[in-house]
């Protein structure tokens, strides 16, 4: 049990309400909350000094804190997570934000990933805030591979699905290359490359190159190794990190300071330099996740919070995530149910691709 839900099972139903509603409060509008404002909202008729107390009490246990000299009071990280786990009423989606994700999904783009950008943009419009998505990558079965060399540092890796998608990567091969060590270093991928994804074909390579490195010379060798870096993403990034709707974040009333921050944010996104972490976060947990401030270094930069769920194929593997980037004070009841239903969509989505 965290520290937040301990303090949460300790408090009376008084601390416990004033709480509730200056999050609540501070969550609705972006402005402090004061012991005046709450006088007219609790449930039992209080006085404006009885509010101020449990206030301070709620200040000193650090889930409240004073943003200026004024008697109001905003939620803490602390107290923001302590609202999201054990106090938050997730409502039910609504039904236009559902109509408008369900006819992103349903229109005719043949093309996954211009899917996924369509979504992205409808998750954008109906939060308000920036989403990202986490396209996968292209899993089809292989039909074969070819090697050609560009020039002594430059090659081509030619990779020709079942399904009739070609992708031409470049990338550098290892020194003293030959035209026929790359057709040897081809074939040999060949025998085992027909209906195998580049995943498994990475695995099983793995074992065959140990198994079977007499078969074949040791600079084709180091060429299938090569290549076999650039198929699963470590020289490039085969996985795409789709990002909408960052003139929400970009475009309100934000200090030049905020706006820095959350530059920087988009900045790192858009390079693409934290794929990988992004989807270990969706990978932690399954459903919907909320990381606020600074929870994951991924977006302690920007001072915002990250609603994320992964999404699944048909073989119920996770291959890639969907979230909304926003302010601390978003509308987390709100939010959560939209993202689950979209990873949900996409799930659908890259499942029935996968079995045409």
């Amino acid at each position: 049990m965290s520290q937040a839900s301990q303090l949460l099972d300790q408090m009376n139903d008084r601390s416990r309400e004033v709480f509730r509603r200056v999050v609540e409060g501070y969550l609705e509008n972006g402005e402090p909350v004061g012991s005046r404002t709450l006088t007219r909202t609790m449930t039992e008729k209080v006085s404006a000094a009885t509010i101020r107390n449990v206030m301070q009490d709620l200040e000193y246990l650090g889930l409240l804190g004073s943003p200026h000299v004024s008697a109001g009071r905003v939620p803490t990280q602390m107290g923001l997570r302590m609202f999201v786990d054990g106090l938050l009423e997730v409502r039910e989606l609504g039904a236009d934000d559902r109509e408008a994700l369900d006819a992103t999904v349903g229109s005719n783009e043949d093309d996954v990933g211009g899917l996924l950008d369509k979504v992205g943009s409808a998750l954008s419009g109906v939060t308000h805030g920036a989403s990202v998505v986490l396209a996968p990558k292209y899993e089809a079965p292989l039909k074969h591979i070819e090697f050609v060399a560009l020039s002594p540092d430059r090659a081509l890796v030619v990779i020709v699905f079942a399904d009739g998608h070609v992708e031409n990567r470049l990338f550098t091969p290892p020194p003293g290359q030959t035209p026929s060590s790359m057709r040897e270093a081809a074939n040999f991928l060949n025998t085992f490359a027909e209906g195998r994804t580049l995943s498994e074909l990475r695995k099983v390579m793995g074992v065959e190159i140990v198994r079977r490195r007499q078969e074949i010379d040791a600079l084709a060798a180091q060429l299938v190794e090569s290549g076999i870096a650039v198929w699963n993403g470590e020289n490039d990034t085969p996985a795409r990190l789709i990002v909408r709707g960052r003139s929400n974040l970009l475009g309100g009333p934000t200090a030049d300071e905020e706006l820095d921050r959350i530059r920087s944010l988009f900045d790192d996104l858009e390079r693409k330099r934290d794929i990988a972490e992004f989807l270990q976060l969706a990978e932690q947990g399954e459903g919907v996740r909320i990381f606020i401030g600074s929870e994951n270094k991924l977006f302690s930069l920007s001072g915002s919070s990250l609603v994320v769920s992964p999404y699944m194929n048909a073989d119920r593997k996770i291959v890639g995530a969907v979230g909304v980037i926003g302010p601390t004070r978003l509308n987390y009841g709100r939010i959560v149910p939209i993202v689950d239903y979209t990873a949900q969509l996409v799930g659908r989505l890259i499942a029935d691709r996968q079995q045409r």
